[in-house]
């Protein structure tokens, strides 16, 4: 739902991936941000009324993204959608950080569009430190990219476990992700993406921008 530029990028990326996809906007005029290719639907309507749902082929959809300009408007249709049409895998933009965290918690996955450009912008200014990648619907699990000292580069990542009390989800190496095993070892230009509790995120972040204490046994 909605086809402004995330909508309508988010729409054109899908579909190169293989995906049927629909885009449902109120306003007609804003499917001409839409490439000549899209193949797919174009639904002029309100994303929350059931009818246009029904038109967009909501009772046989994976997945729904509430992307338009108003955030009353994208949490209505994604509740709608995943309760009225049992869809698991909505997602919702919330301008507003303060009520992204409330829908969080009623287990509603949002992108707060605040948040994630100030995120952005923190990231390129002051690069050492973590960024959020996913939260689970209570927010109280992160899923973070963090920075590392060049000091643990040569360790094992267990030793990054041990020391932070987290756990590596993965790490991407030149590009690809890879599954961490016992034995992996911490390379020069690897991102790793640790599993950690929110409230611990700038505790986690001060041990690993600085050169790692010993670790008994």
């Amino acid at each position: 739902m909605g086809c402004g530029r995330v909508g309508a990028t988010l729409a054109q990326s899908l579909e190169s991936r293989g995906h049927s996809v629909a885009v449902i906007d109120q306003n007609p005029d804003a499917f001409r941000r839409l490439e000549a290719e899209f193949t797919g639907r174009r639904v002029t309507g309100l994303g929350f009324d059931r009818q246009t749902l029904v038109q967009a082929g909501v009772e046989d959809a994976y997945a729904f993204a509430a992307v338009s300009d108003g955030d009353n408007s994208n949490i209505l249709a994604a509740r709608v959608v995943r309760e009225t049409y049992g869809v698991s895998n909505v997602v919702a933009r919330i301008y507003d950080p303060h009520r992204a965290e409330i829908y969080q918690r009623l287990g509603i996955p949002t992108v707060a569009t605040v948040r994630w450009t100030a995120d952005q912008v923190l990231r390129r200014m002051l690069p050492m430190g973590a960024t959020d990648e996913y939260r689970d619907a209570s927010g109280q699990v992160v899923m973070a990219q963090m920075d590392i000292h060049p000091g643990w580069i040569g360790l094992p990542l267990t030793h990054i476990e041990q020391v932070t009390g987290t756990r590596v989800a993965y790490v991407t190496r030149y590009g690809d992700g890879v599954l961490p095993g016992p034995d992996t070892v911490l390379q020069e230009n690897d991102l790793v993406h640790l599993m950690v509790l929110a409230t611990e995120v700038p505790r986690v972040e001060r041990v690993l921008t600085h050169v790692p204490p010993e670790v008994e046994g």
